[in-house]
């Protein structure tokens, strides 16, 4: 596993668009190789900005991308607390087709995840990820027995976490993909970013092993760090 490469800008606003610079980029470059972009997102505010500015780049290839959830609250369709409320939202109307939503709202969750995961490609191209102050990443949380699923690359939380279960990716889906991109923003993060950068894996974070990940940092969250 390599360390992740920690890119740092002035603040929430210039992360949200590095971010999204460095997603149209591997688009780009998987459409030359794959004649396609399977991208997976997770949710949060600077990512639903950072989603909002890649609809304007005119570099970022989305006749040939798929975007997935990285992780979803099982929530009612509209709520505020559901990730595809607010990407639909960011999205711009001509975008929303790329959207593969996961299925939250059905009676058989656990079914429902391993059909999510046969929508997925056997490689992820870039997945986006966030940073929990308590160290989760997507919905894998601590403490949750979904931390120890080696079998599937979609599964559901066994407890409620913040008042929801939630539907994630995987260790074997985030390990699998061929890039992921960190967006890690305020001063609440710093402590967790640093554990993330040592690769401490007491927290969930620390567990995702892939050879290509890169973090994207405001100012707020890297103090102390040096990219």
């Amino acid at each position: 596993m390599s360390t992740p490469r920690l890119e740092v800008v002035e603040d929430e606003r210039a992360a949200a668009r590095r971010g999204a610079e460095l997603i149209a980029e591997a688009g780009r470059r998987s459409v030359e190789k794959r004649g396609e972009f399977k991208l997976a997102m997770s949710g949060g505010r600077t990512p639903w900005a950072m989603l909002a500015i890649l609809c304007d780049l005119e570099k970022m290839p989305w006749g040939e991308t798929e975007l997935f959830q990285a992780d979803e609250r099982v929530a009612s369709p509209g709520s505020q607390e559901r990730n595809l409320t607010h990407f639909v939202l960011a999205l711009s109307l001509e975008h929303q087709a790329e959207l593969v939503p996961m299925p939250v709202t059905q009676r058989e969750l656990e079914t429902a995840a391993l059909q999510y995961e046969d929508l997925l490609p056997d490689r992820l191209d870039l997945v986006h990820l966030g940073l929990g102050p308590d160290g989760h990443t997507a919905s894998l949380v601590p403490g949750d027995p979904v931390l120890d699923v080696t079998d599937q690359k979609v599964a559901m939380t066994e407890h409620p976490y913040q008042g929801c279960r939630r539907m994630t990716l995987t260790y074997p889906a985030l390990d699998g993909a061929r890039q992921i991109l960190w967006l890690v923003t305020g001063e609440e993060k710093r402590e967790p970013l640093e554990r993330l950068i040592d690769g401490d894996t007491t927290i969930p974070a620390g567990r995702v092993r892939n050879e290509e990940m890169v973090v994207v940092a405001d100012e707020a969250a890297a103090a102390g760090l040096s990219g």
